[in-house]
């Protein structure tokens, strides 16, 4: 059947011998019957076979109609960028006035979805044909999907304005206007932005952002020039403070505007006509003098002109006042503890804050604590708004809670509280982010739709990661074919346009821009590159690149990605060590690479030291007794490892190296040893000569709670009677004859004393400040802050319990009185080796100055406990943890410590 179909389609391309002139008999049932044969070869799967065919015929045959046809509709059915065969058909046909055709073959395309070029044709399409209505109609589609086009949105806006549906009107004016702006046509935006103000001026907020936009784009010039239009309407309405901060604006562009400066004088008489020192503070802040800085003038004014009677004031130190009376140079101020205090206007100017009636810390003042308490709880959009704008419409979280915390809510009452404003701020269109600062808050003069308030954070956002939890968000609850998503898209694949090296960045950028292509087709473009595997060759550090990739969605779709190469197990198992995820391991498993996985996990417990968080990770999510079992992996070397590390974190936060890794890497341990009772099982099933060596290696590890020691004690006792105890052993351990104490060196009780004075005097306070400021976040249960600095605080609690036990129980070894004719406490044994023939020494101490690596070894070590009491010339052979050890002694002296 097959063959069928290709021959058929060979045979028609063989006698095509249309032409410009035989078009006029060309209909479209033509298109119909080799819309069958492409139907045809999908159903016999030759579809690639019949494009490559159809391609080649094009060579040389580059007007073909059918090839054109059939080569263009194939690459729409697989979703490619070219449509070049596709644009030249129609043009054939369009430029011999076809237009049925042009139709039949526009409305094609578009079943695959929106396509600008079938949009737009298929409108010239109506104009040619009268079809006014199915024009406009095609044109509010095509609005949707082609960002750039301008001066069509401004004729459906002037369409909607003349039918009278003014509020469609001013959403298309406002589209056509951001439109305008990048294209730089200064002359559109100022006809559409008269059109806006005529219309809705009361949009602040919008008006706010185009002109930022076009002092950006176009000029300060052109910015300047349509605030002075603004101005003129709110000079008209009298809104004399709108009309400063307008004037704010354009003096922000040019502080030499004589005009705006002779304005900007005019508003603040107009605004204050009722203040009794008007043309006093103008005349003090040369407010209308040229040559001082006109920026500095507002400011001094500003301040001066909040001084009237009757306005709040605040004093570090006497709190809130009101004015009482101003008379010449002097004020008369009330404070609550300061009844007609008098100040010079210079000294209030300098010394006091003006504050607005509703100010968060006049209410306090104004209003009883339970009336306030009450109003903030039963409204909370009230109270934000109250304290934003206590703080120049500018506040974070942080701040907010400074404000009501503790003189109007307790810090219980806050965690509640703050958990309902953190909503009402994400949802509530009255509130939106600072447009620079992600976790600073505003009051919006009108309430911002939920579109522009996430555009408003994705511009905000300095995390890259967040921009694209940004984007996800707005495709989730907003219009894609919104401008501003637009703006947000372009961002993304502009990274995708300009890189020479892959970043993570880069990456993330690919799948966030593949996803939305995915979903909505028409922002499919042939000026970036869908191809991962081009990219990947642009990737200087794959491993670097994942462990960037600060999504896990990303991250994922990467690893699938991945294995379109073919050499993607290895890949993977490079990865692991620093990716350390599920997925890898899920892929590698399901694709049948299990070897692979068990190479991996045993190369990571052979070099456990090296690769020491991802060996606990392994551990924790895969290894048990019965996959030890399963892969010939002895689970009794698995746990001895984790000991290793155990004692090994113990001793790096001890030498305060690392410290935050180690606590994290130590919990995790002993969460996996102790709190999951590995090591119990283990040793409640294991022979005694293992129970040996894993006691031999619990007890070595100094920093570990005793507690948990006297329980495997117990439980090995229960199992074997007469097990003999290295650490309880006194006939050879002097030390440990006296149950009292713990011989130490006076400079490490020093060191000790002052690790405890430093835990206790500066880490605690420390962390709970931290705590604090992590309660200030409010919602607990999801707060990570929180949950970590209680987890650090429990881990110093323990350290100064264990640290005090010790140093209770410490015996200072005075040197002196030592003598160097045993092995004991403070004694340099040099040692010949009679299975090396080597010398080696080692100095006994205690557990505090214990460095093994030195050489310098605990009293309490099963190796020093077999040394402990022998004398020069005695030959010692004793076995520790199945290794033999044959030494003579040859000489001993007294350390220096």
């Amino acid at each position: 059947m097959s063959v069928d179909c290709v021959k058929t389609i060979t045979e028609i391309l063989n006698e095509e011998k249309w032409t410009r002139a035989t078009l006029n008999n060309y209909s479209i049932n033509n298109f119909k019957e080799l819309d069958s044969l492409i139907k045809l070869a999908y159903e016999d799967e030759v579809q690639l076979e019949v494009k490559d065919l159809c391609d080649e015929h094009l060579t040389h045959t580059k007007n073909s109609i059918v090839a054109l046809y059939i080569s263009g509709m194939l690459g729409l059915r697989r979703q490619l960028i070219d449509d070049t065969n596709l644009v030249l058909l129609i043009t054939i046909f369009a430029d011999n006035h076809k237009w049925n055709i042009v139709e039949f073959l526009c409305k094609s395309i578009l079943e695959f979805g929106e396509n600008k070029y079938a949009l737009r044709t298929l409108a010239d399409c109506y104009t040619n044909e009268n079809e006014e209505e199915k024009k406009f109609e095609v044109w509010e589609r095509l609005i949707k999907v082609d960002y750039e086009e301008a001066e069509i949105v401004k004729i459906l806006a002037e369409k909607r304005e003349a039918a009278g549906e003014i509020e469609e009107a001013v959403e298309l004016y406002k589209k056509a206007i951001h439109r305008f702006i990048n294209k730089k046509l200064f002359s559109s935006v100022k006809e559409i932005w008269a059109k806006l103000i005529e219309y809705s001026p009361e949009e602040v907020d919008f008006f706010n952002h185009v002109d930022r936009k076009v002092s950006t784009i176009i000029s300060d010039e052109r910015a300047s020039q349509l605030l002075e239009d603004l101005y003129s309407y709110y000079k008209k309405e009298a809104n004399w403070t709108r009309c400063i901060d307008i004037l704010k604006e354009i003096l922000m562009y040019d502080s030499k505007n004589a005009w705006a400066r002779k304005e900007i004088t005019e508003a603040y008489r107009a605004k204050f006509s009722f203040h009794s020192q008007l043309e006093e503070y103008i005349r003090l802040s040369n407010l209308n003098q040229s040559w001082r800085n006109v920026h500095d003038a507002i400011a001094d004014f500003e301040k001066h002109i909040s001084f009237d009677v009757g306005s709040f004031v605040s004093h570090k130190s006497w709190g809130i006042g009101k004015i009482r009376k101003i008379s010449g140079d002097e004020i008369i101020i009330d404070f609550v503890k300061k009844r007609e205090h008098k100040m010079s206007l210079k000294m209030a100017v300098n010394a006091l804050t003006s504050l607005a009636s509703d100010h968060i810390s006049v209410l306090k003042v104004r209003k009883k604590k339970d009336v306030l308490k009450n109003k903030l709880k039963s409204d909370v959009p009230w109270a934000l708004k109250i304290v934003i704008r206590s703080f120049d419409n500018a506040a974070n979280m942080k701040q907010i809670k400074a404000a009501v915390v503790p003189g109007i809510l307790t810090p219980g009452e806050w965690s509640g509280w703050s958990t309902q404003a953190r909503n009402i701020l994400k949802e509530d269109p009255v509130f939106g982010n600072h447009p620079d600062k992600i976790d600073v808050f505003m009051v919006r003069d009108k309430p911002i739709s939920k579109e522009e308030k996430i555009y408003n954070k994705f511009k905000a956002e300095k995390n890259f990661f967040n921009k694209i939890k940004a984007i996800d968000d707005f495709v989730k609850t907003c219009d894609a074919e919104s401008d501003f998503f637009n703006e947000m898209f372009t961002y993304f694949a502009n990274l995708m346009k300009s890189y020479t090296v892959a970043n993570e960045q880069v990456v993330a950028s690919f799948f966030v821009v593949r996803k939305l292509v995915d979903q909505f087709p028409f922002l499919n473009s042939s000026d970036f590159n869908l191809d991962f595997l081009d990219m990947i060759r642009n990737i200087e550090d794959l491993e670097a690149v994942y462990v960037g990739l600060d999504n896990s969605d990303i991250r994922r779709q990467f690893l699938i990605a991945l294995k379109q190469l073919e050499d993607w197990p290895e890949i993977y198992v490079r990865l692991f060590p620093k990716a350390m995820t599920t997925a890898i391991i899920d892929e590698l498993a399901g694709s049948g690479y299990k070897d692979k996985i068990e190479e991996l996990f045993i190369s990571v417990a052979d070099r456990y030291r090296e690769y020491r968080e991802t060996f606990i990770w392994i551990v924790k999510n895969y290894i048990t007794e019965k996959w030890c079992n399963k892969h010939n992996v002895s689970y009794e070397k698995i746990l001895i490892n984790m000991i290793h590390l155990l004692d090994i974190t113990f001793r790096e936060i001890s030498d305060k190296r690392d410290v935050s890794d180690n606590r994290r890497l130590n919990k995790q341990i002993h969460t996996y040893l102790i709190k999951d009772r590995n090591i119990e099982e283990y040793i409640n099933e294991c022979d005694q000569d293992s129970v040996n060596r894993i006691y031999t290696l619990i007890s070595d590890v100094k920093d570990l709670d005793v507690k948990f020691k006297q329980v495997l004690k117990k439980l090995i006792k229960s199992r074997f009677a007469d097990f003999k105890f290295y650490d309880e052993e006194t006939s050879k351990n002097e030390a440990k004859a006296s149950v009292r104490g713990l011989l130490v060196s006076s400079v490490a009780l020093t060191a000790k004393q002052k690790e405890l004075k430093h835990i206790i005097e500066v880490e605690i306070p420390l962390n709970s400040k931290e705590i604090g400021a992590a309660i200030e976040l409010g919602d607990l249960s999801e707060n990570a802050e929180y949950k970590a600095g209680k987890e650090r605080q429990e881990l110093l609690q323990i350290s100064v319990g264990r640290l005090q036990e010790e140093i209770d129980k410490a015996q200072v070894v005075d040197r002196s009185t030592l003598k160097s004719d045993k092995i004991t406490f403070g004694i340099r044994a040099t040692l010949k080796n009679n299975i090396s023939g080597k010398t080696e020494t080692f100095t006994i101490m205690g557990p505090w100055e214990s460095d093994p690596a030195k050489n310098i070894i605990s009293y309490q070590s099963p190796f020093a406990g077999e040394l402990l009491g022998h004398i020069p010339g005695e030959t010692l052979k004793f076995t520790i943890n199945e290794r033999q050890y044959d030494y003579s002694i040859e000489e001993l002296a007294v350390a220096e410590f």
